[in-house]
């Protein structure tokens, strides 16, 4: 399975070096893409191994050689995600192009969500004996012009699992912050984790480098989810 480079010359959004972009897509007809656990680590091994300004061939660099994703060397990354989550239908990714990558389309944040969800499109297909699109289109993106901005971002990504337990949560407010919380703690499927300081394989997906300036510790950043638990987003 490739993380193949394809120039989309119908997209129009020019991503800025040096600034930040809220990306998300949906399922077709909102249909569910993440159907099992295996799914939701092929894609986030794709989010790791796309990242790069080589061509990496999944089924001959991965799976034919018998390594584990996380331990191959892929080189340069060419964007740094701040923050993810993977619901069953949709993903949320935040993210900035890195100043340093220089790509054929000038165009970092679209050459890696191509690769990305053309390399897992194919694998979802051929694994489910299915044809056709499988997202709504294009990748949806929206452009980070204030901290306050960022900051809202942040939580909502980070807090948006809570809806398999509490579906209007965000309408009526918390009802039980204790299990939002204990159940955030235990979803795996988000880099909430990885800004409490959980190691784990899926640390590699993001690169704090760039977010530095949002949370500089745990502390601060189990204060800003509180923050937004706190008044009804």
């Amino acid at each position: 399975m490739f993380c193949i480079i394809q120039i989309m010359s119908i997209r129009k959004v020019n991503f800025i070096e040096g600034e930040y972009y809220h990306i998300y897509s949906r399922g077709n007809s909102k249909q569910k893409f993440f159907l099992d656990d295996k799914d939701r680590e092929r894609f986030l091994k794709l989010l790791y191994l796309c990242n790069s300004k080589k061509r990496i061939d999944f089924s001959n660099d991965i799976m034919k050689r018998k390594i584990n994703a996380w331990d191959f060397e892929k080189g340069e990354s060419i964007v740094n995600i701040g923050a993810w989550v993977l619901m069953p239908n949709h993903f949320h990714l935040y993210m900035t192009p890195k100043t340093e990558a220089r790509l054929p389309s000038g165009n970092a944040i679209t050459d890696f969500m191509h690769r990305v969800l053309t390399s897992y499109s194919k694998y979802f297909n051929a694994k489910y004996k299915r044809t056709g699109s499988l997202f709504e289109g294009k990748f949806k993106s929206v452009h980070m012009e204030k901290e306050t901005q960022a900051k809202y971002l942040f939580s909502y990504i980070h807090l948006n699992p809570i809806k398999f337990i509490d579906p209007k949560w965000r309408e009526q407010g918390i009802k039980n912050k204790k299990a939002a919380l204990k159940f955030l703690n235990d979803y795996k499927w988000s880099s909430y984790s990885d800004y409490l300081g959980v190691i784990r394989q899926e640390n590699k997906v993001i690169n704090r480098i760039d977010f530095l300036n949002y949370f500089n510790s745990k502390n601060s950043f189990l204060e800003e989810i509180f923050d937004w638990i706190e008044i009804k987003l």
